[in-house]
């Protein structure tokens, strides 16, 4: 089945590359008016976190289609680095451990990054379960969903950091029930 992956809009936080993750904040102007620009490829189902920035990109791309939402889609919980950029946390030896680790690890009174990718990849496979077609599903998604699924996923395999996409952008790809592969770019 064809898969495409689409990273929500742009955010103020994400105008400030913070950390947003739990943080429920909508889509900022330049998000709207940028995905608004943007073509994206047609679908016959719509499955978006429940986030409102990722529920907001679904509507502006597919405004005649139901959208259903599963919260394991849900980005990462950044806890005490949540809202904040590197330029705020830099110095702090918490925050240089996170970094040191290649961001893996427990985020100080948020989500084990692990837990988390785990978490994202049965999300995935819970909702195209639930949705086996044979025609397209559009997931509207965080970006760090979709490196997990695809750092999981994805043949050739290669690591979480490789897959980082653009908001508003992502890829199209086909999965055979065991394997995901990318056939382009959003």
């Amino acid at each position: 089945m064809t898969i495409n992956f689409i990273r929500h809009g742009r955010t103020a936080g994400n105008l400030e590359k913070r950390y947003i993750g739990r943080t429920d904040e909508p889509l900022c102007d330049a998000g709207i008016s940028e995905l608004k620009s943007t073509s994206y490829p047609d679908c016959d189902i719509v499955i978006s976190s429940p986030m409102k920035r990722c529920v907001q990109t679904a509507a502006l791309i597919y405004p005649d289609k139901k959208i259903m939402t599963y919260d394991d889609l849900r980005e990462c919980d950044f806890g005490d680095f949540e809202g904040k950029n590197h330029a705020e946390l830099n110095g702090d030896p918490v925050y240089q451990k996170w970094i040191d680790n290649g961001g893996l690890g427990t985020f100080p009174n948020g989500e084990d990054s692990t837990m988390f990718r785990i978490r994202s990849v049965n999300g995935f496979l819970k909702a195209v379960g639930d949705n086996n077609t044979s025609g397209v599903i559009s997931f509207v998604v965080h970006g760090g969903t979709i490196m997990s699924v695809l750092e999981k996923l994805a043949v050739p395999h290669r690591e979480f950091y490789e897959y980082i996409t653009e908001n508003g952008h992502g890829y199209v790809t086909v999965y055979d029930g065991e394997k995901i592969e990318i056939t382009d770019k959003i």
